[in-house]
């Protein structure tokens, strides 16, 4: 995939673990202009919304920027402006309290189309864990597969990576001086892949498999992956080491990943 914008030159990254099932929800900003995405705002809106409005409440579990006003401002970090909301696919953990967002930011949200009948089952699929969540929201815009996303003044690449949903999605973060940032939703973890037998979601491990070793294994092996549960990784030990589709898997003994 040829780049023809801007990278971003420092990218500030903060993540929350959010939800019954403690999905990784991330906030992306450009320290220069101030522009920001939430990827994947799944569960506890209100937590999100009071730690980029105003550094309040319980706020992140991981950032690498400021933690107040006044650090942003030592920083020269101008104000956070909301320009989209991004997700890699549409199982409820990742989907389910778009609407709160929508609500509170009136910005576009993106979806690939394939996972839009999965987004209609929101609903269902959370009363499957005892709880609920909002009317599922519709897709504003179409995430297109091998284009790169313009978003305020960030650039994402989108890789199209069906297996764990039909139309799961990695969105990796151009930097300029540095690896860039993979956000792969549940098709890649630290030493796992998503799972693929989950209802009405077009699981399939072969093709799972294929996406990963297509569309991820080319990346450059520092480029960081923000999985959507657990721990950090990077692209390069995941090749070496994952024992589904890593490099020395060879045909593989399993068949579906450890996380939802």
């Amino acid at each position: 995939m040829v780049r023809l914008v801007m990278a971003v030159k420092e990218p500030w990254v903060e993540y929350f673990f959010v939800g019954i099932l403690q999905m990784r929800c991330s906030v992306v900003t450009d320290v220069t202009t101030g522009d920001t995405v939430i990827i994947d705002g799944g569960a506890e809106p209100q937590r999100i919304i009071d730690w980029v409005h105003s550094f309040s409440g319980k706020g992140p579990d991981w950032t690498n920027g400021p933690r107040s006003t006044e650090e942003m401002h030592e920083s020269s970090i101008p104000t956070r402006t909301v320009v989209a909301l991004l997700n890699t696919h549409a199982h409820f953990d990742h989907s389910g309290h778009i609407p709160d967002l929508k609500k509170a930011y009136d910005v576009d949200w993106y979806l690939h189309p394939d996972d839009t009948y999965l987004q209609t089952l929101a609903q269902k699929s959370a009363l499957r864990y005892g709880f609920e969540v909002p009317e599922p929201a519709v897709a504003d815009i179409s995430l297109q597969a091998g284009k790169q996303l313009t978003v305020g003044s960030l650039d994402f690449d989108v890789h199209h990576t069906p297996g764990h949903t039909l139309g799961g999605c990695c969105l990796r973060l151009l930097v300029e001086d540095g690896p860039d940032h993979l956000f792969v939703g549940d098709t890649l973890f630290a030493g796992s892949v998503g799972r693929t037998d989950l209802p009405d979601t077009g699981g399939d491990f072969t093709v799972l498999a294929h996406s990963i070793h297509t569309e991820l294994w080319p990346l450059a092996p520092e480029t960081i992956v923000y999985p959507g549960h657990g721990p950090l990784t990077t692209i390069g030990h995941e090749r070496e080491t994952n024992p589904f589709v890593g490099d020395q898997a060879g045909s593989g003994v399993y068949t579906i990943g450890k996380y939802s």
